[in-house]
């Protein structure tokens, strides 16, 4: 199960932020800005990529351009990495081709959030 996704600017801002489980406790504001800054870092490195604790997974995926996609998940989900370059790729179809889109900002695109809760769905969210 995928419970939650993020989507951090190479600045360091949250860009997106999903909960696919109604069932989680939600983050103040200022948690999210301190989980957003936790994984901000140099974008020459690829920083880091899987946190494990007894409950869930937090993975990363890092782009070329420095924007980081962050998905929590049950520690037995398989095949995340693929879940990841797939959520990139709906944000390279609804999010940077579009023309209104300005880049580090909020995504606000009723298409992404559709296609992102299809996606999730699909791979068992």
């Amino acid at each position: 199960m995928i419970y939650s996704l993020y989507i951090i600017s190479k600045a360091g801002g949250l860009m997106y932020q999903k909960d696919f489980n109604e069932g989680l406790a939600h983050l103040t504001a200022n948690e999210y800005l301190v989980l957003a800054g936790t994984f901000h870092g140099n974008s020459t490195s690829s920083g880091l990529e899987v946190l494990e604790a007894d409950s869930f997974k937090l993975y990363c995926f890092q782009t070329l351009t420095g924007t980081k996609f962050l998905i929590i998940a049950d520690p037995t989900h398989p095949n995340i990495d693929h879940v990841l370059r797939r959520t990139y790729d709906v944000y390279s179809d609804y999010v940077m081709k579009n023309p209104f889109y300005t880049p580090e900002m909020p995504i606000r695109s009723e298409l992404f959030d559709i296609n992102i809760v299809k996606l999730i769905k699909q791979v068992g969210g």
